[in-house]
């Protein structure tokens, strides 16, 4: 049975995807396109390996969630939200399987999670990132997100701690 999709959104060459929330049906393209993004730009950190066991369950147990972004039934971006603290929230696992970059997925992914947070009362969007990915630093420039001083950082390989007020 198909998922009833939460939202759609347009695609850059007028195609259209949705974004649907996790379920466990989808844990092995999940897991896939996770170690995709992070073989590739970063490496597998502990958090990782937490996360890629029980997606549902590590989100769950944060009260957040994992929304997916679909393309013909076919899982090509995710975007995960855990609560950091009341009225804070965490954006991560921002992913976008690579042949379908630049198709603004990433946006819509980002654009559903800040209207869940918002939804969820909360004033703060967090996300932990390196540098090194430019062009998801520059996306999140776009959506308001702002560097703030942070000497402890919560992934071993990000270097940047950005925030949005929402």
């Amino acid at each position: 049975m198909r998922q009833k999709s939460l939202a759609t959104a347009d695609l850059s060459d007028g195609e259209m995807i949705e974004i649907i929330p996790y379920k466990d049906s989808y844990k092995a393209s999940l897991r896939k396109l996770t170690l995709e993004w992070l073989e590739k730009y970063v490496s597998v950190e502990p958090e990782d390996e937490l996360f890629l066991d029980d997606p549902g369950q590590y989100v769950f147990s944060k009260d957040g969630a994992i929304y997916l972004a679909l393309y013909d039934n076919a899982m090509v971006g995710t975007v995960a939200l855990y609560k950091l603290a009341e009225r804070n929230y965490e954006l991560a696992k921002l992913a976008v399987t690579e042949s379908y970059k630049g198709k603004r997925i990433g946006c819509a992914l980002i654009e559903h999670g800040i209207a869940t947070c918002r939804g969820w009362g909360a004033d703060t969007i967090t996300l932990f990132t390196t540098k090194r990915l430019e062009a998801a630093y520059r996306l999140y420039l776009k959506y308001g997100f702002r560097e703030v001083a942070d000497e402890k950082q919560k992934y071993i390989e990000s270097d940047t701690k950005m925030v949005l007020k929402i």
